[in-house]
């Protein structure tokens, strides 16, 4: 007696098909599972023979064997109990193989046949629309990140039982639905807001300029000047995700297993804060089969490095590839995953290790030495690698006491989301989203300046020794203020603005 259920496993964020084979003989009573499975899969004959037994049906005293095919991939994750539980009551008779062959399955079973939620069954349900499969069984719990996949039919799952009464017609499931349109139109509310902020209105006005354009940003300030405090709100003035990226950044979270119960998608610009103990695996992904870091949980949203040189040195430097090329690739010798990483750096640091280096109300105790093996702990390529560098000073008292309403985040993202509109139809026909990912051939294109500013250009070069890289940074972040001033070409002011955003390339030469 032989049967065949349909199911899916996860490799890196992407899912692909897994076909569950069960062929029962005559024989001494075994289960082998085959087809590179890991331990929880293993693991997985005995909730299966629990669950069948406890849900009332006769588990067949025979010859088991289970095959996952494609068998020279390793299977790893709970998600395969369902499959193989329906896959035997077929090969005994009691589902219809007909009927089973046309739905994916997926779902952990209990001892006593209740389902589990799974990871990942948002890119499973992905999988089998894009196999042509009418409809995909799943765990109750995970019913709306699936439903999200419209051109199927999602069949939520409460017990083992229901499933089979599903499969013999003797009971209905309604189809999940979810209203795509009503989740981003639900209004996102947030604890902070920029009108919270007193002073600090250059900051403002490079973070601005940063969420324009995408651009990574860092900020060089004494302790309680606010650096910290800024960068917790600018998840606030990002614009709305699209629904590409929702997707995009669900299937990060669901592989991870971090989707809220009921959660469909995320819906938010993701904002992680790693603490500065974080290991490069963590900050990265890896592990013996390769998990998501912090990087690729940030993609399409901010990345918040606070107190940047406290990071071991080897862990801010495996930074360098996915700030270059917006995606991780981790090699291990069962296998290579690539996960997707367009972030935005935002990090923070002391000038000096006391905190009160060129802050006119402190002295600062440090030497220059100690403030260049404080500084040298950020190499020059990461550095280069961040476009925006502003300082940010204490805020002085009248400021504080202020009673001036300062700008709120909504006013802030309607800019920002005017400019990126512009952006967005600029690189319609390209593979980039934004300003700050512009190559050097973009650059020839977009950023073309008149001959004033070319020679304004070429003195901070000359005189301030910026890198090649530096000076495209500049270029971008001009053509970023041109977006946000809606003007086609970049003037004079642009260029003159983006110059004094490479501050801390300043102050390398300054104790050379």
């Amino acid at each position: 007696m032989l049967a065949r259920v349909l199911s899916s496993a996860v490799i890196g964020i992407d899912a692909y098909l897994v076909e569950v084979e069960v062929d029962i003989t005559q024989g001494l009573p075994t289960f082998t599972t085959v087809g590179l499975p890991e331990t929880s899969v293993k693991e997985s004959k005995e909730r299966v023979k629990a669950a069948v037994k406890n849900s009332g049906y006769t588990f067949p005293p025979d010859r088991i064997t289970v095959n996952l095919a494609p068998a020279d991939i390793k299977k790893e994750g709970t998600g395969f109990d369902l499959p193989i539980a329906l896959g035997i009551l077929s090969a005994t008779g009691i589902v219809s193989q007909d009927i089973i062959s046309k739905h994916l399955v997926l779902g952990e079973l209990s001892l006593d046949g209740r389902i589990k939620p799974v990871k990942g069954s948002l890119p499973m349900a992905l999988s089998a629309r894009d196999a042509g499969y009418p409809g995909i069984i799943v765990p109750l719990e995970n019913r709306c990140e699936a439903s999200v996949v419209n051109e199927i039919s999602v069949y939520p799952v409460k017990t083992l039982s229901q499933a089979v009464d599903f499969f013999r017609g003797f009971n209905k499931i309604k189809p999940e639905k979810t209203d795509i349109a009503a989740l981003f139109e639900r209004e996102v509310k947030t604890d902070v807001d920029f009108s919270e902020i007193m002073g600090q209105e250059h900051v403002k006005r490079a973070m601005e300029i940063a969420a324009a354009g995408g651009h990574n940003l860092v900020m060089s300030g004494p302790p309680g000047s606010g650096k910290t405090m800024l960068a917790k709100r600018l998840h606030t003035i990002l614009p709305p995700l699209t629904f590409e990226e929702a997707i995009e950044t669900t299937k990060i979270f669901s592989v991870v297993g971090m989707l809220k119960s009921g959660q469909a998608l995320v819906t938010e610009r993701p904002f992680r804060a790693p603490h500065h103990t974080i290991s490069d695996a963590g900050l990265i992904g890896g592990g013996h089969l390769p998990k998501p870091g912090e990087v690729s949980l940030a993609h399409n949203g901010v990345l918040f490095l606070d107190e940047l040189p406290e990071f071991k040195k080897h862990v801010l430097e495996v930074l360098r590839q996915p700030l270059e090329d917006q995606k991780v690739t981790i090699a291990r010798a069962a296998t290579t995953l690539t996960y997707p990483s367009s972030f935005m750096l935002i990090a923070a640091l002391n000038p000096c290790p006391c905190g009160y280096y060129s802050d006119p109300k402190h002295e600062c105790t440090c030497t220059f030495k100690q403030i260049r093996r404080y500084r040298s702990k950020i190499s020059g390529p990461l550095m280069d690698r961040i476009d925006i560098h502003v300082e940010v000073p204490a805020v002085p008292y009248k400021d504080l006491m202020s009673e001036a309403n300062a700008e709120p985040s909504k006013n802030i993202r309607k800019r920002v989301t005017k400019a990126r509109g512009i952006q967005s139809r600029r690189f319609a026909r390209a593979k980039i989203h934004c300003n700050a990912q512009m190559s050097s051939r973009h650059i020839k294109k977009h950023c073309r300046i008149d001959d004033e500013s070319s020679r304004l250009l070429e003195a901070a070069i000359e005189k301030l020794g910026f890198s090649a890289r530096a000076y495209n940074r500049i270029l971008k972040i001009s053509r970023t203020i041109a977006d946000l001033e809606d003007v086609p070409e970049i003037a004079l002011g642009f260029i003159s603005e983006a110059i004094q955003y490479r501050s801390l390339d300043r102050k390398k030469h300054t104790f050379s």
